[in-house]
């Protein structure tokens, strides 16, 4: 695959990752460790990937595909389940789920387990997902409740769609760079946005400022971006 086409392959691929997490009904912080998995680490690794090696293990990228890179966000969900949650997704559900949703290829069981090891291995086996913006924003919304009543009223589910329309969108991807500064900005776009405009009075962006190492210009100037990619109309 031409790495003119990554990007287009990108926005399709997460947002089938996107659907596929909510398909199999997983718990948010297994969608949105699989996303940082994925999108954030596996994807940026392919552009600078060869397929000049004859290695057979290799074989799943040579070429890069879209059902094949369809292979992998499953195996992402399948790595970010077996991280967070007690009963982990099974490789028969998903191989199942593969078979009905991956249309131009059919993968075996093998295939599904191939993927998760060569997944592993881009990754260079760094799976930790402690540090992802999921994480951050959950705990800046726990800490607004704490200090402001105001903080009942931003909407936990328009956070978390906010993140999804992010990560579908290639040219901000950028943002992603800094999961933390990208949950303080994402709070604060979203309480725009979800918030009764009578409701304004407490200062949110200030009180951001307070409780993370982020200057004011730089929240401003993220709220302002994300806010332009979100609410734009195509």
């Amino acid at each position: 695959m031409e790495s003119g086409k990554l990007p287009i392959l990108r926005i399709r691929v997460v947002k089938f990752l996107i659907q596929s997490a909510h398909d199999l009904e997983v718990a948010p912080i297994v969608k949105y460790s699989a996303l940082s998995l994925f999108a954030d680490r596996f994807y940026r690794s392919l552009s600078g990937f060869t397929t000049c090696s004859n290695d057979s293990r290799y074989w799943l990228l040579q070429p890069i595909t879209e059902s094949n890179l369809q292979l992998f966000a499953l195996a992402s969900l399948w790595i970010s389940s077996k991280l967070h949650t007690s009963h982990p997704l099974s490789i028969k559900l998903l191989k199942s789920f593969g078979d009905k949703m991956i249309k131009e290829q059919h993968f075996m069981t093998r295939d599904l387990l191939d993927a998760e090891v060569l997944f592993m291995q881009i990754l260079k086996f760094e799976i930790g997902t402690a540090n992802i913006t999921f994480i951050f924003l959950e705990e800046l919304l726990i800490q607004l409740k704490k200090v402001a009543k105001v903080g009942e009223l931003v909407n936990w589910e328009a956070c978390m769609d906010v993140m999804d329309l992010l990560y579908e969108k290639e040219e901000t991807s950028v943002f992603y760079s800094s999961p933390y500064s990208l949950a303080a900005a994402i709070l604060v776009a979203s309480y725009l946005i979800t918030v009764p405009v009578q409701e304004w009075e407490f200062p949110v962006i200030p009180w951001v400022q307070f409780v993370t190492p982020f200057k004011e210009d730089d929240i401003v100037h993220q709220v302002r971006d994300i806010l332009l990619h979100v609410l734009e109309t195509d």
